[in-house]
């Protein structure tokens, strides 16, 4: 099983900007899937993530909260994090982070590689 992220990018403040991680792989389900960032000097954060039947459950970090919306579509194995209102301290690394099941009914916990968000005029 592996994550891929993408769709990191510089933007300008208050423009939005989606990203997608993708879990592939011989996966019987997924249980978790969140977001996390990590800024230059800071440690990596918690910035949104999904748990419960389907994705269900929510939760999100304070600074995100009513700007950021995470979402799953299920059938893809797709974690999907929309970012609007971006500010210069939205700046950082984000990477996507996956645990569950695989097809052997072992468990995974997976972080993907990352994909660099720059917001700055």
């Amino acid at each position: 099983v592996q994550l891929q992220a993408s769709g990191g990018g510089l933007v300008q403040p208050g423009n939005s900007l989606r990203l997608s991680c993708l879990a592939s792989g011989s996966i019987f389900s997924i249980n978790y899937m969140g977001w996390y960032r990590q800024a230059p000097g800071k440690k990596r954060e918690l910035v949104a993530d999904t748990s419960g039947s389907g994705g269900s459950i929510t939760n999100y970090a304070d600074s995100v909260k009513g700007r950021f919306a995470i979402s799953r579509d299920n059938a893809k194995n797709t974690v999907y994090l929309q970012m609007d209102s971006l500010k210069p301290e939205d700046t950082a690394v984000y990477y996507c982070n996956a645990g569950g099941r695989n097809s052997d009914f072992t468990y995974f916990v997976l972080w993907g590689q990352g994909t660099l968000v720059t917001v700055s005029s």
